[in-house]
């Protein structure tokens, strides 16, 4: 029997992300976002201990329980959960919190016990994006090359969140280009690296605190320790798939993350909708249908199943992954399920407030700014589709583009 409540632990996480993104993300969003580029706030530094306890995904006690009862709930699942009731709260302010870069997770996912050690805890960015390469990862063209006991790389990264902010960042490149997406490797470069230089900070139509930057790597040299897996490029056509499949593995744990932004973000927009609507009479009554109903009910009526449908699918994901599943379809599924809902819902409540929605007298207009780019970034809209077409149909990303 499927059961689709959230463990004790799960709630209480839940219940103390959401005290966060009350009383310190909401009262300070307008403010950031105007500020726009800047130091990271003060008033996030004393979150980044609760972040890093997220990660280790609550008591091991009752996680050594779940996974002898057959089921783990883990750092993923954790993760989500307190993602979208801080989203709720404000995604950019988030995703600005120490120690919650996106290279965190790619550590996480395929680093070393060393590795995880000595940079885990840090703040880690991640820099995938090129002029050349945006949502093909397999066109990357920055260099990596083996000189004695370093790593010396070369290229320019563009669209790095955190990239100004962040401890270290973790930088794709190629050992080989000839080879490949085979030869695709993760480096840890940490901030102030020899030949590492910020090229700018981008201005943002939304998430405008947390800066997103472009990096150049000029020589650039690093420790040989410091790529994430092996060094070696596979020969075969299996050994190559699966080296590239390791590298992309990030992703799986990222965009259920991602997907979750977009949870709280539409949650939050659809709160501030209903109340506003309650206001002028126009209150949900679910005893009646759906072809019942006044047009505005309707419509948040559908609105509210769109959220819950993809709150489902990303839940589905996280607990895959928790659970040694394979979930790239499914975490590809909800980030697109997300991340398309996320910015039809507060685009659509912008709408149904008129002009309360459209002013900065409410948090709504930032709101529908900020869902945008989660469609967009760890993977496009379009490129989450192609990719679960190619698993419905059994096709490899050579078969079908």
């Amino acid at each position: 029997m499927i059961n689709f409540e959230l463990p004790e632990k799960l709630l209480n996480l839940q219940k103390m992300s959401h005290q966060v993104a009350a009383g310190v993300f909401r009262p300070i969003s307008r403010k950031y976002d105007r500020i726009e580029h800047g130091p990271t706030p003060e008033e996030l530094k004393p979150l980044a201990q609760m972040r890093a306890a997220m990660r280790e995904g609550g008591d091991k006690s009752k996680v050594a329980a779940e996974a002898a009862s057959g089921s783990r709930n883990g750092a993923n699942l954790s993760g989500i959960v307190a993602g979208e009731e801080l989203c709720w709260g404000d995604v950019g302010l988030l995703l600005s919190i120490p120690g919650s870069g996106l290279g965190n997770a790619a550590i996480l996912a395929v680093g070393t016990p060393e590795q995880k050690e000595k940079f885990g805890k840090l703040y880690c960015a991640m820099a995938i994006t090129e002029p050349g390469a945006g949502s093909d990862s397999a066109a990357i063209s920055t260099t990596a090359v083996l000189d004695g006991d370093e790593w010396v790389l070369n290229g320019e990264k563009i669209f790095c969140t955190a990239g100004e902010r962040g401890d270290a960042i973790v930088v794709w490149a190629t050992l080989d280009k000839s080879k490949g997406k085979a030869a695709i490797k993760s480096f840890i470069v940490p901030q102030g690296a020899p030949g590492l230089s910020l090229v700018r900070v981008e201005e943002k139509m939304g998430l405008r605190i947390s800066d997103t930057a472009a990096l150049s790597l000029n020589n650039c040299r690093i420790p040989k320790e410091n790529i994430l897996g092996s060094p070696e490029v596979a020969d075969t056509e299996a050994a190559r798939k699966k080296a590239f499949g390791g590298v992309m593995q990030t992703f799986d744990s990222t965009r259920p993350a991602v997907a979750a932004m977009a949870l709280g973000l539409a949650r939050a927009a659809l709160e501030i909708t209903r109340e506003l609507l309650e206001k002028e009479g126009v209150k949900a009554d679910y005893s009646k249908t759906l072809y019942n109903s006044t047009a505005i009910e309707a419509e948040l009526y559908r609105m509210e199943a769109d959220l819950e449908a993809a709150r489902l699918m990303t839940y589905k994901a996280a607990w895959m992954a928790d659970n040694g599943q394979a979930n790239s379809k499914e975490a590809s599924m909800c980030k697109a399920k997300a991340g398309r809902m996320g910015n039809a819902v507060t685009l659509k409540c912008v709408e149904l407030c008129g002009e309360l929605g459209y002013s900065e007298n409410l948090l709504l207009e930032k709101f529908s700014r900020d869902s945008k780019i989660i469609d967009i970034f760890e993977g496009t809209q379009q490129i989450q589709q192609l990719i679960v077409a190619r698993h419905l149909l059994g096709l490899s990303s050579r078969e079908l583009k």
